[in-house]
């Protein structure tokens, strides 16, 4: 009987229930794509923050660059050997240190001795300047004018034409890694494409892994070889970065980084994994009292740093958004509550012979109750429907957004002082996607029922204080 009344009042009434469906479905299909781009903006700024410091990473432990002046950083200087065949080209390269002083390699395992510690790593990021051309001698161009200084003794008259120098300059990114323990560090934020990674007898091999985007610019491939500091390294991998901008040009194996730069065991940067998601902070606070002279830097720490569009799209999902969210879906759950409550109003007629027929005011109840649990329940289905069309809008348009990190910490490599990008700030860009997750789904789902039982409580309440009179008074 009461499916019967149910599919029967419902088949009647199908204009209201649209109504009241269609509200419902609006907020839930809003709550769904808010939910969902916010849910892309974390993935993003995720991307962002693995490309520096790689996946895994929970924190960063550096010392910060030397204040300007005090004699921390030197000017690279270039010397060419003078040769007698003015046509032969001159080639020099200066290794450097990226932004950053260095520290002892021992500091690795001072940090990976510390409580909530579950693995430590170093690296050493280095910048290589090569600069290579040639000198031309200028030839001297006779006027054809007489001599000065009279007969036998003077000097021809003429000018040197042509001659000079044409250079090429040539910056790249080199990371040392540590190729016994691969999985911590800059390098797992990219895949390998082409040839292989590193293995672990690898440590003082002349072997080098290269970023497709540089070895593409350089016609670079798996086989051939890639010069650092004069000497030249097998390529024996190409990697893609995951976010599309690898934190270094070169990878080659720490050891390996530490003799070209003359940086015999120091490191630039101590990359950390927590024991403990939840506990980082504390963490990072045994390091700083345990490890003096050191920068910590978590990446609670850079995400704080992330500008551009993607932390101004952010900051609209989290807030405007939410906040618009919350406000439509109140406002669809009181239109369906004033809606089912007016509705009962005009069925007043109705719900008066029922009761004189013998129905109790609970079946009354429970009747439009269920005529409202069903009115949420198609607006969650409507409503989950039209979230889901508006995220793969959302995906498919794959709108980019512009991160910019500034310094952080000191001038960390979480930074931009760290493999991937000159000392002070990098610039990415993110294609925006829209992921629906499960736990969404069923959010919408609680929604809709949610908005079905508020809905009938209005109008339940309505006809639980109908009275038998009341129908027989309209009754013409």
């Amino acid at each position: 009987m009461f499916f019967t009344y149910l599919r029967r009042e419902l088949r009647r009434r199908r204009k209201a229930a649209l109504v009241v469906a269609s509200g419902l479905a609006l907020g839930i299909a809003l709550v769904i794509v808010v939910s969902s781009v916010s849910s892309g903006m974390a993935k993003a700024q995720d991307k962002v923050l693995q490309s520096l410091y790689g996946l895994g990473t929970d924190m960063t432990v550096t010392k910060a660059a030397a204040a300007p002046g005090s004699g921390g950083t030197e000017r690279p200087r270039f010397e060419f050997d003078a040769k007698d065949d003015d046509e032969a080209s001159q080639s020099t390269d200066r290794v450097m240190v990226q932004g950053l002083q260095t520290l002892a390699s021992s500091t690795v395992g001072k940090v990976g001795a510390q409580d909530g510690v579950a693995d430590a790593v170093g690296g050493l990021s280095l910048t290589v300047m090569k600069v290579d051309g040639q000198f031309k001698r200028g030839e001297f161009e006779q006027d054809g004018s007489a001599p000065q200084g009279g007969r036998g003794g003077g000097r021809p008259q003429g000018e040197v034409r042509g001659g000079g120098a044409s250079f090429d300059v040539n910056s790249f990114t080199v990371y040392g890694t540590d190729v016994i323990r691969q999985d911590l560090g800059p390098l797992t934020s990219s895949e390998i494409t082409e040839g292989r990674t590193f293995t672990t007898a690898e440590t003082a091999a002349e072997v080098a892994v290269v970023d497709s985007a540089y070895a593409e610019e350089k016609e670079l491939a798996v086989d051939g070889t890639v010069t650092v500091s004069g000497t030249d390294y097998k390529i024996i991998g190409i990697s893609t970065a995951d976010s599309g901008d690898a934190a270094a040009d070169v990878y080659i194996p720490l050891e390996q980084a530490q003799t070209v730069a003359d940086a015999k065991d120091e490191v630039t940067t101590v990359y950390v994994k927590a024991a403990d998601s939840q506990k980082i902070g504390t963490v990072k606070a045994a390091i700083q009292k345990n490890v003096p002279g050191t920068t910590v830097t978590t990446s609670a720490d850079l995400a704080d740093t992330v500008s551009g569009s993607l932390s101004t799209a952010s900051d609209l999902a989290a807030g405007v958004g939410t906040w618009l969210s919350v406000a439509v879906l109140a406002a669809a759950f009181l239109v369906a509550g004033l809606l089912t409550s007016s509705a009962v109003s005009r069925r007043v007629r109705e719900f008066g012979t029922l009761k004189a027929l013998g129905w109790k005011s609970g079946r009354v109840t429970r009747q439009v109750i269920g005529e409202a649990l069903v009115n949420g329940l198609t607006g969650g289905v409507l409503g989950i429907a039209v979230g889901l069309a508006g995220a793969y809008v959302v995906t498919a348009v794959s709108p980019t957004l512009t991160a910019q990190l500034g310094s952080a910490g000191g001038g960390g490599p979480m930074g931009g002082g760290g493999p991937g990008g000159p000392s002070g700030s990098k610039t990415l860009d993110i294609a925006l996607t829209a992921p629906v997750s499960l736990s969404t789904i069923l959010v919408a789902v609680v929604l809709a029922v949610a908005g079905g039982i508020v809905a009938g409580a209005f109008g339940g309440w309505r006809a639980s204080r109908l009275r038998p009179a009341d129908a027989l008074r309209r009754v013409e």
